[in-house]
């Protein structure tokens, strides 16, 4: 226990994001607003169209409570899915095609097979034991979040605004604990570069808008507010377990800290009259 909130055992220290059963409820949010986003698909990759067979092998990095790799497995039973993560937080009873084992993805992978199909939600590093693990033609997806609120309209001003002051410390933590995140717009040209060796890459960008703000009377309008709304959630939800271990060990913070400074940031999360969204 730490400040509130359990972390993994396994690397005990390495890394900061929570495991405890409030991150467990958010994952579970989260992949539900990844649904939204993507029709009701579990991914945008080939494997995840309607009709698509995957009669081979099928790894979910990250895989957290299990539930894309339940899910995928429960679609798709001719494939055999397979969730890693650090911590043993995935459920019991299991369709008999999906399997979890507790595993550090940024050690040398040492599967016995390739997979035909590598699924990573929010899990940018190990860059260089993909390829090696995908069966020629596999397919790698990336789903991804750029940390940092954007706005088209200025109401969201990043001189003042505590969301962004907010995403800004998170990634000056990330440096001083030797874990920095991942540009995402440059997770593309890294797939691309020769020594890594992937082809026909693929970029979809969505906006995931910080509440319900968008009010456009259309189709495209109300779907972003029903997304806003769920995204509004996840981002609230997480607001300080992705803050706290960061805070507290790079900055020397203490919970009260955090707890004071995360009142503007959320006053900001709930206010409609800010159109931020965050890329997807």
């Amino acid at each position: 226990m730490e400040n509130g909130r359990t972390y993994h055992r396994y690397k005990d220290g390495k890394y900061t994001l929570p495991n405890d059963q409030a991150e467990q409820e958010r994952l579970d949010l989260q992949h539900n607003v990844f649904l939204l986003t993507f029709d009701n698909r579990l991914g945008l990759a080939p494997p995840c169209q309607k009709g698509a067979e995957v009669p081979g092998r099928v790894l979910d990095v990250g895989t957290g409570t299990g539930i894309w790799a339940i899910d995928f497995g429960d679609e798709h039973p001719e494939a055999e899915v397979l969730g890693i993560d650090l911590s043993p937080n995935q459920p019991t009873f299991l369709p008999p095609n999906v399997d979890f084992e507790i595993d550090d993805i940024e050690e040398e992978w040492v599967f016995d097979e390739p997979f035909d199909y590598i699924h990573s939600r929010l899990m940018t590093s190990s860059i260089a034991d993909w390829k090696d693990n995908l069966t020629p033609g596999g397919y790698l997806e990336l789903q991804e979040v750029d940390v940092g609120p954007s706005s088209d309209d200025g109401t969201l001003d990043p001189t003042t605004s505590a969301l962004a002051r907010y995403c800004a410390l998170l990634q000056d933590a990330s440096v001083k604990l030797g874990r920095p995140y991942q540009e995402i717009p440059t997770l593309a040209d890294v797939m691309r570069d020769p020594e890594v060796g992937f082809v026909d890459v693929e970029v979809r960008v969505f906006k995931w808008p910080t509440n319900g703000w968008p009010t456009a009377d259309t189709e495209e309008g109300r779907r972003l507010r029903e997304l806003g709304v769920w995204s509004g959630r996840n981002i609230m939800a997480g607001l300080e377990g992705f803050a706290m271990a960061p805070f507290t060990r790079a900055f020397g913070w203490s919970k009260e800290d955090v707890d004071a400074f995360l009142v503007d940031v959320k006053r900001e999360v709930r206010d409609e009259s800010i159109h931020a969204y965050g890329l997807v």
